[in-house]
This record gives structure tokens, sequence and C-alpha cells, in this order.
């Protein structure tokens, strides 16, 4: 898949988007794409905080573990994972514009297996779609929540 990139712009100070953003406690109660956190380390959420992320994809429900790994408030965090043979590196960006912010997520991903580089050879474009629509959703969420809004129902 290699890279994938996503912006949006929010009627908040960086400090409080990167608080929503960061929220990895609360993310299922904010962002309706997930539907279970269950955090696996104690403590502030920084460099290290490790987590179990349930979220149904394509139908089923998939829980991933992630780390943040790298983390620079109110500017930028990291997030990474290795899924599938894939590892997975997304970096959130929290830039300052028009009286709002602008969050740009750069998502890079890296076959490690053999498996992994022939499934994503023949699942790239359907996976990729999907992907970044399941992306814009959250990212929508977040923004509503440093918005001040309530979030939607999740679809049925």
């Amino acid at each position: 898949m290699g890279l994938l990139t996503l912006s949006i712009h929010v009627d908040a100070p960086p400090e409080r988007v990167f608080a929503a953003a960061t929220d990895i406690p609360r993310a299922a109660e904010r962002i309706r794409g997930i539907t279970g956190i269950r955090m696996q380390t104690d403590g502030p959420v920084g460099v290290g905080t490790v987590w179990r992320e349930t979220r149904v994809m394509f139908g089923k429900e998939h829980t991933e573990t992630l780390e943040i790994t790298a983390f620079d408030p109110p500017r930028s965090y990291s997030v990474g994972c290795d899924s599938c043979g894939v590892l997975w590196d997304s970096r959130f960006e929290f830039v300052p514009e028009n009286g709002g912010t602008r969050v740009d997520l750069v998502m890079r991903s890296t076959p490690r297996t053999l498996w992994a580089r022939v499934m994503g050879a023949v699942t790239t474009p359907l996976f990729r779609k999907a992907l970044m629509r399941c992306i814009a959703e959250d990212l929508e969420d977040i923004k509503r929540h440093a918005e001040g809004a309530a979030p939607e129902p999740a679809p049925a």
C-alpha cells in the first residue's frame, strides 16, 4: 500500500484538537468506527502507551495492538502497529491554520513478509479505498469532538 495522506481543517486550536485525538482511553466513545479500547499500559498517554483497539472492517470485528512511538504535544504524535506481516506507521501533525488547526495524517505501510507483499499486490486497490474512508470518518469524528459537537450515531 505504501503511503496514504489525508488532511482536515478543524475550527479549534491545536491544543484542543491534539487532546481530542490523543484521548485514547475514551476513543470508542468519540470515534464511531471504534467498538472497543482496552488499555495495555497505565498512566498518561505518551510514548510507550499501548492499547488494543477493536473496530469493524469489511463486516467483521478486528482487534489490533497499537503503540504511541512519538509524542510532541500539541504538534504531533505517531502510532505504530505490526499487523499481518505489515508494519504500519501513522503520523498525525497539528498545524495552526486559518484560526483553527489543519490535521495532517501520513500513514506508511511496509510489508515484512512475502505473504504480505503478495496479498498487498492483490488487495491494495480495495483495501486502500476502504482504509481511506475509515480514516476520513475517524478524522471527522475527532473534528466534531474538538469543535464541541457530539458524535453522530454509528452507521447500522
